[in-house]
């Protein structure tokens, strides 16, 4: 039996030009090779937020991925507050 794998939470707030730009899309396609689970959407402030949920090192992956985002984003500022996971997703979903 291997040892099981540190479960982790991750809320982000990431700020710039992030909406119209396929943000969510890109966001969504790095969250399944990761297996995470959540969510993303846009803000009303022009942000995007996100919850992940997976095995520690896949969330730190996907946090590192959201400080750049896909390429035509320009990310100016991610905040990152880790949470305690709780397994409430099924998948990863963009929410509107």
């Amino acid at each position: 039996m291997g040892e099981t794998m540190a479960k982790n939470r991750a809320k982000l707030i990431i700020k710039g030009i992030v909406q119209g730009v396929n943000f969510r899309y890109y966001t969504q396609r790095e969250a399944k090779k990761y297996n995470l689970t959540g969510w993303v959407r846009n803000l009303p402030d022009g942000s995007v937020a996100a919850i992940c949920e997976g095995e520690e090192e896949n969330v730190e992956a996907m946090i590192q991925w959201c400080r750049h985002g896909p390429p035509s984003a320009h990310v100016t500022e991610s905040i990152v507050q880790m949470e305690e996971f709780r397994g409430e997703f099924q998948s990863f979903s963009i929410l509107f």
